[in-house]
């Protein structure tokens, strides 16, 4: 008996001796799920309850980069989706941190670019009761998602991780959500479980793009043969669908002008001859049949509609989404990716080539009046005028962005003027190095887009030409552009405010507070340049041509944060831009 209880002594003592499996938390789950999806940057502010998912990321390989605004950060990782094709992926803590993100999503959305918001949220148990950030953000993020998921246990997140990750670049791009309560990241489960569910997850559900009935690519050519005034126009959409090649070859053996949206330039060079860009207004009012690839007859292209464009004209919209053929009811419509579509017309062109040729009358008649535009536009830009207006210091940036080559800058723009002034003057030869407000025209985008451009393009350079408003709503990024040393340059068209300035008129200058600044007014003369200093990067403040190209020159060599703070006469812009008519 005494040797029985001894092995039975022995053989729990064995038992109890064994190590216990690890276990493994939900932010950890998270960061896994994510590095096995390819996720290499996220974008975000950490807190409660998320902190832990930014480390152990970091932990795995993956480079999280730290904003001082959810907005910033959702900026970031919608530019990051469009210039990479894979979803930007953005980190926010609960409540306030998740609707501040909603500007990211929206835009996003707006923009159609893949991008995932991963939230913390307040744990489950106990809301409903007023916890700590509570919010309904599934609710919260409906109307700017494609689709919006919550982890309720830790062994779905894997699965959602995957699946918000696939929706947000099949079909039509745009943003997905994902909802991790607190209580969720906090769960244990042994790491057995944890290799269990990762496996399970490795297949994304991505939606498959459905083409909707066949592509009558067919009537597509035979419209642009038999066209007398035919056009091309293109968008960030072909732009994202990495379509360059095949609208060159198209171009090249049709002879058929090009009209590039403002994202749109570079894809086709600004400088190519049958660019239509200096006679906008000619080829949108006389095409008589219009390819128009990857961009959408919104306001940017004056919906379509005369007087405009002709009452007569015929498009042919290219576009990934139905739903958007279904709304703007083209002569004809292609629900495809661009590059595909413009693949099965180039190959349906090979067997009988047709090109205008340089001395067709309408190839003539865009050269002519571009040419034109252009002379005249040389002769504003060649003055130098001092106080600085907008075309001055416009052309010398133009010019020192030029000069660096290839790879060229990634140019970011934002501002009324400046923006405006910017898409006519400065010159995109190379596809997406241009990024600007976009199709929401939202403001705010800058820095967040520059950090986008840095780590998605390591080592090129990035020049922001901002207006002094547009810096404004980001400003405090340029620490973050020091803390992980970005090769960015941002050019601030300093012009006191809003369009520039006090404008008001006498009558309007009236009532108690009639002594306060004028609504569009900010400090004049600010020093925007030294918030740069502040933090160990380099400022610059100009006034003068030379000094505007000598710091140009220091800062494009030098590839690290810099501000040049370019002083521009307030009352050299216009209120609105060149949206007037709109404000």
């Amino acid at each position: 008996m005494a040797a029985e209880g001894n092995s039975q002594t022995v053989e729990t003592l064995t038992l109890d001796s064994s190590p216990p499996e690890t276990l493994v938390d939900g932010s950890t789950v998270v960061a896994r799920s994510l590095a096995r999806a390819g996720v290499r940057h996220i974008f975000g502010v950490v807190g409660i309850p998320v902190t832990a998912v930014a480390t152990r990321a970091v932990a795995l390989g993956v480079r999280f980069l730290a904003f001082h605004n959810e907005q910033s950060a959702g900026y970031a990782a919608s530019a990051y989706g469009y210039l990479t094709c894979r979803p930007g992926v953005f980190l926010t803590v609960s409540g306030p941190g998740c609707v501040h993100g909603l500007a990211g999503l929206s835009n996003a959305a707006a923009n159609t670019w893949p991008a995932v918001m991963i939230s913390g949220s307040c744990d489950q148990a106990e809301f409903g009761k007023g916890d700590f950030q509570e919010l309904d953000q599934l609710a919260a993020v409906k109307p700017f998602v494609k689709h919006a998921a919550k982890a309720t246990h830790v062994t779905q997140i894997p699965r959602l991780v995957r699946e918000v990750l696939g929706v947000a670049v099949s079909g039509r791009p745009g943003g997905c959500y994902l909802d991790l309560p607190a209580d969720v990241l906090h769960q244990t489960i042994p790491e057995s479980e944890v290799a269990r569910v990762l496996s399970q997850a490795e297949c994304p559900r991505f939606q498959e793009i459905r083409y909707e009935g066949a592509l009558d690519i067919e009537k597509a050519v035979s419209l642009l043969r038999h066209a007398e005034r035919p056009l091309i126009v293109f968008g960030k959409g072909a732009a994202f669908a990495r379509a360059e090649n095949n609208l060159k070859k198209l171009i090249d053996t049709t002879g058929i002008p090009f009209l590039p949206t403002p994202m749109g330039k570079g894809l086709m060079p600004d400088t190519h001859a049958l660019a239509a860009t200096a006679a906008r207004s000619l080829a949108i009012s006389r095409c008589d049949v219009a390819l128009v690839v990857g961009a959408r007859l919104n306001w940017l292209l004056h919906f379509g509609e005369p007087p405009r464009w002709s009452k007569d004209v015929k498009f042919i919209l290219v576009d990934i989404s139905k739903e958007e053929i279904d709304l703007r009811k083209p002569y004809l419509g292609l629900v495809a990716d661009a590059r595909k579509v413009l693949d099965l017309i180039n190959e349906e062109i090979k067997d009988e080539p047709f090109c205008l040729g340089r001395s067709h009358p309408w190839v003539e008649a865009i050269s002519k009046k571009a040419k034109e535009n252009v002379a005249k536009m040389e002769a504003q830009l060649a003055k130098d005028v001092v106080p600085f207006n907008f075309f001055t210091p416009m052309r010398i940036i133009r010019d020192a962005i030029l000069a660096e080559g290839s790879p060229a800058p990634i140019v970011v723009s934002e501002g009324a003027n400046t923006m405006d002034v910017g898409r006519a003057v400065l010159v995109q030869n190379e596809p997406r190095t241009r990024l600007d407000a976009g199709t929401w025209g939202t403001m705010g985008v800058g820095l967040g887009y520059c950090i986008a451009a840095a780590v998605a393009s390591p080592g090129r350079l990035v020049v922001a030409v901002e207006g002094d408003s547009g810096f404004g709503f980001s400003a405090m990024e340029v620490e973050t552009l020091v803390r992980y040393q970005l090769p960015v340059v941002i050019i601030v068209f300093n012009n006191g405010g809003v369009y520039g300035g006090d404008r008001r008129s006498p009558d309007e200058m009236a009532g108690p507070y009639q002594n306060d600044p004028a609504p569009t007014s900010f400090v004049p003369g600010a020093a925007y340049h030294t918030l740069m200093e502040a933090f160990g990067g380099k400022g610059y403040l100009v006034g003068t041509p030379q000094e505007l190209k000598s710091a140009l020159a220091e800062s494009f060599s030098a590839k690290k944060p810099a501000v040049i703070n370019v002083i521009v006469d307030p009352y050299a812009g216009a209120e609105g831009g060149r949206m007037q008519h709109k404000n």
